[in-house]
């Protein structure tokens, strides 16, 4: 399937870039390269003694980048996860040279748009989920050997899914039965397992659950912290960290990152310590930013997206 058919827009783009690139000559990350919008805007404002190194955990993403940025010298592709960003730093010589660093969190619109990466219901298509489809392990595997229990806790803890434990229940009945293998399949499981709400819904009842499990399958919460770590070690003094979040879990785990790199080393109340003596290795740049009106109005998408900027310290 043609990836026309699938376009891209990207969220708060002017936003993060111009608080991201502060120096034209400098290294960067992308670390959610998708189809590269964000890091095009970024070699927009790089001289050419500038460098961008992009991330991307999907193969598509990945071929996306060699076709369209590969005559433009400054940049770099890498097919890891931004969980690796330490390591890729490291091989490349330049731990503690890069300016800034940008997470843009969530599935891109050629992910969701796309009936065969079975992210979506919109359309029926293979429930697969995966961001690197090189993985082993993808939803209809993970479906039919999940623990009840399990997916219970997955549905509730990632999709803060209240009905977690009938639709659990429900999933595993249904699996007995016949393997589970589309996403219209696992969609209306999980829409007769919940009772039928008393007033129409904007969101269809099994968007949390579809969240849970695929945040579950590509293991975002925890590439999201192994990231955020790397890429305070990664930056230089003054760097930019600049993040988009799309949903409360990732907005809350970068909003603690940041507030507790702010405080420092935890010590008893009442000691006559400076606050320079704290070791704050963060400091929040502004406040949290969202979409204007302009921007939710062309894009819908857009609505639930957050840019958290913090600047590293000595």
């Amino acid at each position: 399937m043609s990836e026309k058919l699938y376009q891209h827009t990207p969220v708060l783009l002017n936003e993060a870039v111009e608080n991201l690139v502060t120096t034209p000559h400098a290294i960067y990350i992308d670390a959610t390269f998708g189809r590269g919008s964000h890091s095009q805007a970024i070699l927009n404002r790089l001289s050419n003694q500038g460098r961008l190194i992009a991330f991307d955990k999907a193969p598509d993403a990945i071929a996306h980048a060699k076709q369209h940025f590969s005559h433009d010298k400054r940049f770099t592709i890498v097919h890891r996860s931004f969980a690796d960003m330490e390591a890729v730093v490291n091989e490349l010589n330049i731990a503690g040279q890069i300016a800034g660093i940008l997470f843009d969190l969530g599935v891109s619109s050629p992910q969701l748009d796309n009936p065969e990466r079975g992210f979506s219901f919109a359309r029926s298509g293979k429930l697969d989920m995966r961001m690197d489809t090189t993985q082993d392990m993808d939803a209809s595997k993970w479906i039919a050997t999940v623990d009840e229990k399990e997916l219970a806790d997955v549905l509730w803890q990632y999709g803060e899914e209240k009905f977690s434990r009938r639709i659990a229940r429900a999933i595993v009945t249904k699996r007995e039965e016949k393997a589970i293998t589309t996403t219209a399949e696992l969609a209306d499981i999980i829409k007769f397992a919940i009772p039928k709400p008393k007033k129409p819904q904007d969101k269809h009842p099994a968007t949390r659950s579809f969240q849970a499990i695929r945040i579950a399958i590509n293991k975002e919460l925890t590439d999201l912290e192994q990231g955020l770590d790397q890429a305070l070690a990664s930056l230089t003094i003054g760097g930019r960290l600049c993040v988009i979040s799309f949903h409360s879990l990732e907005d809350r785990i970068v909003k603690q990152f940041i507030k507790q790199h702010e405080k420092g080393d935890l010590l008893p109340r009442g000691l006559p310590i400076k606050g320079t003596q704290f070791n704050a290795r963060l400091k929040a740049i502004g406040k949290p930013i969202k979409p204007s009106l302009e921007e939710l109005n062309l894009n819908p998408r857009a609505r639930s997206a957050i840019l958290r900027i913090a600047e590293k310290l000595s």
